[in-house]
């Protein structure tokens, strides 16, 4: 397990440092290939950090979006993160953004597994960029504990990209990308905010059975590059 800790004293300096740090991952990622990949988390946590990127001079029109995982409802929904991306993501330069949404109208998450999974297979390089949040009961992505799944989607050696998810506690239906899709990114980074979250990755570092913290399995994902931790109280 390697990783690098990056401790801001606000939100609003984290939200800064980390819009910057991608920023530049996706200028290199635009030099070298043409075109960048940025796959994002939903809920409230990366709100600002959206806003910060959002008004970054790039060159957005290059860069294509994917969720990192989705809750199976229409953009529609307040619950939906595609939507939550085009609000708070895909505004200001960012808004020549390209996103790759996960929902199919007329079809459940199991049924569209096949047709997803064709989509994002089809993203032949690793993406540039993986932001990641992390919830109180040890979950990333969509990688909860006790979900139907579970064992597939954070099973380092799986070639599934896309997997459907259901799981105590989680609401909806889930599609998420699987670990073996994410966390060999160019940048890999888990944005946490709050002391209680300080210490559920505490917890997290220490030994113990990924099932119970699901995202003990990203953090000891093998890698190259160190996973980078921002967090700020």
């Amino acid at each position: 397990m390697t990783i690098k800790r990056h401790d801001y004293p606000t939100r609003e300096a984290l939200a800064e440092a980390l819009a910057g740090g991608i920023a530049a991952v996706l200028v290199g990622g635009i030099a070298t290939q043409g075109s960048a990949v940025l796959a994002v988390s939903g809920g409230s946590t990366p709100k600002l950090l959206f806003r910060h990127l959002a008004s970054t001079d790039i060159d957005w029109s290059r860069v294509t979006v994917v969720l990192v995982d989705e809750r199976w409802v229409p953009e529609t929904s307040d619950r939906s993160n595609a939507a939550l991306v085009r609000d708070n993501l895909l505004r200001d330069r960012a808004s020549a953004a390209h996103l790759e949404p996960f929902y199919i109208e007329g079809l459940d998450a199991l049924e569209a597994v096949g047709e997803l999974s064709q989509k994002f297979g089809a993203f032949q390089r690793p993406f540039d960029v993986v932001i990641l949040g992390m919830g109180t009961d040890g979950h990333t992505a969509s990688f909860f504990p006790g979900g139907n799944r579970l064992t597939a989607a954070i099973d380092p050696a799986n070639p599934e990209a896309v997997i459907a998810i259901e799981a105590p506690g989680a609401g909806e239906p889930r599609i998420t990308l699987t670990l073996s899709r994410l966390a060999d990114a160019r940048f890999l980074a888990l944005h946490i905010e709050g002391e209680e979250k300080q210490v559920v990755l505490e917890r997290a570092l220490e030994n113990g059975p990924v099932e119970d913290m699901p995202v003990r399995a990203m953090l000891r994902a093998p890698r190259e590059e160190p996973i980078q931790v921002f967090w700020a109280p």
